[in-house]
């Protein structure tokens, strides 16, 4: 059976150059980066120049990058690392669980958060974000680019806002790296989160960007690892592997073109995808009209369960989802499109489709070939799609 895999917000396969890199360090170069002897200091040199290569991602220095087990834990570490009970943090109501669920905790501990709103684009509104700080704001926490939806939010705006009033500032970047070039003085944070296996890199492993000055208390407690900011052995095979996806990513914004795909713009494969199954009836875009990442469409099509799309279609070879990997399976409806207004019936009945620099256009053309029989299918098996029908499913 054919496969196309559009699921590349959940994760992205291991491209075989980082494969390639990682490899040595499983075996031949297998020693402790903290040893002071020949084979601890191999690997020491290993992971210092993935550290070089993931700060010349980000636009930072190399000693501001600490490595970490990926975004969840990059975000934790933002969080709980500066905050203490009394201390106020502004988020916003389409964070990643990582962020929301980190928020959630803070209160219990003697926190106050604020959950900012954001349109129906999806947009957080900087001007929402500055009425929302009060004396003792510590921190704020907004993502650059949504998971679900890809949308990217004004984070530079919210940067100066931050800076303006001498309030931390941390971005998830976790959607964004390796999609769109990323630079922190510009965007102005203070700490910002990316993971290794959402830029063609290896699960397990990911990176906080830390400006220099800021004081983070370490959530685990061991040795000096990572200048005293994560303790633990460093895992090299992983970090080699995201220094060498870092490289790519770099490479890919120099030429002006996203690598190994077959010299087409991911936007491009993306924006055809789009355009053809929003032909197909009561469907629409999530999002409409605000700036995304390259590689990610969010569709509702009416009078279907989306869960019930995503398993037909895997059974057909096409691999997509309704949201976050980490929220599927789910009862509730995604809360990153409730928030934005959308009603829970078109929530469930979304999907999202998220490319991956290995995808081609015959994936795409395979997915165009699939998903209107299937949605038709679905349609015909539905107690709702009649009325639904009858009254025009497309009003809001």
């Amino acid at each position: 059976m054919r496969r196309a895999y559009l699921d590349n917000n959940a994760t992205t396969p291991v491209l075989p150059e980082v494969l390639d890199a990682m490899r040595p360090y499983f075996g031949e170069h297998f020693g402790n980066a903290s040893s002071i002897h020949h084979h601890g200091q191999e690997t020491r040199a290993a992971v210092e120049r993935a550290r070089e290569s993931v700060a010349a991602l980000l636009g930072c220095r190399a000693s501001e990058v600490v490595f970490t087990s990926g975004g969840t834990e990059g975000d934790n570490l933002a969080i709980f690392g500066l905050t203490r009970s009394g201390d106020h943090v502004i988020t916003s109501t389409i964070e990643h669980h990582a962020v929301l669920n980190s928020c959630k905790r803070l209160t219990a501990q003697g926190c106050e958060v604020t959950c900012i709103p954001v349109d129906g684009r999806g947009l957080v509104d900087p001007a929402d974000v500055k009425r929302a700080i009060r004396s003792n704001t510590k921190l704020i926490t907004i993502m650059l680019a949504n998971n679900e939806t890809g949308v990217v939010q004004p984070v530079e705006e919210i940067g100066k806002i931050a800076a303006e009033a001498d309030i931390y500032f941390h971005t998830d970047a976790v959607q964004a790296a390796g999609k769109i070039p990323i630079d922190v003085n510009k965007i102005g944070c203070d700490l910002l989160t990316i993971s290794g296996h959402k830029l063609h890199g290896p699960q397990g492993v990911g990176a906080l960007y830390v400006r220099k000055g800021t004081r983070l208390e370490p959530m685990l407690h061991g040795g000096s690892h990572e200048r005293s900011r994560r303790a633990g052995t460093e895992n090299v095979p992983g970090i080699v592997g995201l220094g060498k996806a870092a490289e790519l990513a770099i490479a890919g914004f120099e030429r002006g073109d996203a690598l190994r795909m077959d010299d087409q713009k991911m936007a491009t494969m993306r924006d055809r995808l789009e355009r053809e199954l929003l032909e197909i009836e009561a469907t629409g875009l999530n999002s409409e009209g605000a700036p995304r990442v390259p590689n990610t469409t969010n569709i509702y099509f009416d009078g279907i369960e989306g869960e019930a799309l995503v398993i037909a279609l895997d059974l057909k070879g096409l691999a997509v989802s309704t949201g976050a990997a980490c929220s599927s399976g789910a009862i509730e409806p995604s809360h990153v499109l409730t928030a934005m207004g959308l009603r829970p019936d078109r929530a469930r009945a979304s999907i999202r489709f998220s490319l991956g620099k290995q995808n081609t256009a015959e994936d795409v053309g395979f997915a165009l070939a699939l998903v209107p029989e299937t949605v038709e299918r679905l349609r015909e098996l539905s107690p709702v799609w009649p009325q639904l029908s009858k009254k025009g499913a497309v009003s809001t």
